[in-house]
């Protein structure tokens, strides 16, 4: 692989738009990654990027070279890894970035077991409530919650999340336990008020009725717009709250939180691994995605 560095270098130059960027996330100086570029357009004969002070921009020379390098530097992964053994320990970086809230409760706690499997590992985990790009921000895969908007990506179906409602005892000691949805309104429960921007419509309560789910508006006088946030509130008493049951159940086996109307769950929230190129994945990122998958399961409705 050490002859493909080249195409390496440039490869990540061209995702991330930055020479300073794909330098540190390739481990080496921002000169190095310079040179061996103007080497490999010299050797080439063509410009591959239009640099500025500002960023760095494919050409249209540099666009069609990058899809002939992307298929060869997968090509040539798949080569290294086909006489592996299955037990072989896995070396090499992964870029991964998932919700916070899955990387605290699920991912990051089963991590030492894992690079107790393959201690050459070196896993950059990046855990975030925004949408990165995974292009330009140089990521091998992400986990998302919710509806792929964006078609230019590939999505590997993970299963759905299952959803529960939960309460603090301070809070169902002020205001009761609901046993229906109807006990809601009548007995002036609140909830806490999740915004993905401050001055947007919040989200209602959601709930199964018939063949799919409403939504009810409850008072509140807290509004998030954050995940970890939001349970915070919740654990603080301030209202009720719906939140991942992988997240939550850690709260609920210590008492911080209780589940209520356990026949009124929301929907279940569907869970993506989103990559950029379906042919780019190394054995090392689809082996992170399998195992991800499999501390999630127990998770899934």
């Amino acid at each position: 692989m050490k002859n493909l560095e080249p195409l390496i270098i440039f490869a990540r130059v061209a995702e991330m738009k930055s020479f300073t960027q794909a330098a540190e996330s390739l481990g080496i100086q921002k000169g190095r990654a310079s040179l061996v570029v103007r080497e490999l357009e010299q050797e080439i004969g063509a410009t591959l990027l239009h640099r500025t002070t500002r960023t760095v921009q494919l050409t249209e020379d540099g666009r069609v070279f990058y899809s002939r390098a992307r298929d060869l530097l997968s090509e040539a992964e798949e080569l290294k890894s086909m006489f592996s053994h299955g037990g072989q320990s896995l070396r090499g970086r992964i870029r991964v970035d998932m919700p916070a809230v899955l990387a605290q409760s699920v991912v990051i706690p089963a991590l030492p077991q894992l690079l107790e499997a393959h201690p050459e590992l070196d896993i950059e985990l990046s855990s975030t409530d925004r949408r990165v790009d995974l292009v330009q921000e140089g990521f091998d895969c992400v986990v998302r919650l919710g509806p792929i908007v964006d078609e230019t990506l590939i999505a590997r179906p993970l299963g759905h999340l299952r959803m529960i409602n939960a309460a603090s005892p301070r809070y169902l000691d002020r205001f009761g336990v609901p046993q229906t949805i109807d006990d809601l309104l009548s007995e002036g429960h609140r909830m806490v008020h999740y915004m993905h921007n401050f001055g947007s419509k919040p989200d209602g309560w959601e709930y199964p009725a018939g063949e799919g789910y409403q939504s009810l508006m409850l008072p509140g006088t807290v509004r998030v717009n954050s995940v970890p946030a939001y349970h915070e509130a919740g654990l603080a008493g301030l209202g009720l709250i719906q939140g991942g049951y992988s997240s939550l159940v850690p709260h609920i086996k210590s008492g911080a939180l209780v589940e209520v109307l356990p026949h009124f769950r929301p929907a279940p929230l569907a869970a993506f691994f989103v990559v950029a190129h379906r042919r780019n994945l190394s054995q090392r990122v689809r082996a992170f995605m399998n195992w991800t998958e499999e501390m999630l399961k127990p998770y899934f409705d």
